[in-house]
């Protein structure tokens, strides 16, 4: 049997991978995928902003694809392996914080997993927005430029037509290979990233000649996740005046924010998205008759005080 394709998403934190991965399981494409999900944190968010409820979605938590949890990457691809005739692809979204390296040699150098995938294209979402501040104080995002097959150059709309041309430009610095989207909200046809054969082992091998030999990788101390949750409903002027405040003193510091809250009064899910000082969020399905109504927060970034953001939270909470 032919290797199934593997699709790897990639980006910096915020960058749009979640809402790139959504879209691609709501287009009309008849095809099954199994998807593979990993957050940096300990309490996971993405899993349920997955939309597709068809798909098969395994979740990887507290710790990142490219070091701590890859063996669970290879346990759930091997895992697979004995569904291989129901399969049409397995996409792969990692944490922002991955380096997609380590990632990509598991398709290499894993006996089994060679035989069973092969390694389609590395997709990395750019946010155009925030990239110059990133590539100063991350490694990761670099590389995650540097390995991608395919680069959408995503939320253009919120830079000018000047600033987009020089982000374009420190993205051709880095990669003057991979094939460049510029997009908003990832909105591209899905026939320009799936099934494109894009991955090049022998560029990637004159970009880092070590790259099939493994080592492990390490991240930057400096950056922590901290999760919060309960099952009591937050207010949510309580929470909008909170959570304001907050970025408005933090905002630098916080990298990545995101939720899914339960609020007093209401029967949808509050979906909750931040980058730095840029928030976004709205109401969107009911929370259904067997689900837990619990409140979810996660912060990642960098000099934040844990009792601080928890107290902040449990402030918000209906008494």
């Amino acid at each position: 049997m032919q290797p199934i394709p593997v699709t790897v998403l990639t980006g910096y934190l915020g960058a749009g991978k979640t809402t790139l991965l959504n879209r691609i399981l709501t287009e009309q494409h008849g095809k099954k995928y199994a998807v593979i999900v990993n957050e940096f944190g300990e309490i996971g968010i993405d899993n349920d902003l997955v939309v597709n409820a068809d798909e098969e979605v395994f979740e990887m938590n507290n710790g990142c694809i490219c070091c701590t949890v890859r063996g669970d990457l290879i346990r759930i691809l091997c895992g697979l392996m004995k569904r291989r005739n129901k399969l049409d692809a397995i996409l792969i979204e990692t944490t922002g914080l991955a380096d997609p390296a380590p990632v990509a040699q598991t398709f290499f150098v894993d006996d089994e997993v060679r035989e069973f995938a092969k390694l389609d294209a590395i997709i990395t979402v750019v946010d155009a927005k925030f990239l110059n501040a990133r590539l100063e104080d991350s490694h990761e995002a670099e590389e995650q430029i540097a390995f991608a097959d395919i680069i959408l150059l995503n939320k253009s709309d919120l830079v000018s037509q000047n600033e987009l041309a020089i982000v374009e430009r420190r993205v051709r610095s880095i990669n003057a290979y991979a094939k460049l989207h510029h997009t908003q909200k990832c909105e591209i046809d899905v026939e320009e990233l799936l099934g494109r054969g894009a991955f090049d082992l022998d560029r990637i091998l004159e970009l880092e000649p070590e790259f099939l030999n493994e080592d492990h990788h390490d991240h930057d101390d400096d950056i922590q996740s901290y999760s919060f949750k309960t099952n009591q409903p937050l207010i949510h002027e309580k929470f909008q005046r909170w959570i304001s405040g907050l970025v408005a003193s933090k905002g630098r510091d916080i990298l990545r924010s995101k939720g899914i809250l339960a609020f007093t009064n209401e029967p949808r899910r509050f979906v909750f998205q931040g980058v730095h000082m840029l928030l976004d969020g709205d109401l969107q399905r009911p929370w259904q008759k067997d689900e837990t109504r619990e409140s979810r927060l996660v912060f990642i970034g960098r000099n934040l005080d844990r009792e601080d953001l928890r107290n902040g939270f449990e402030s918000c909470i209906a008494k």
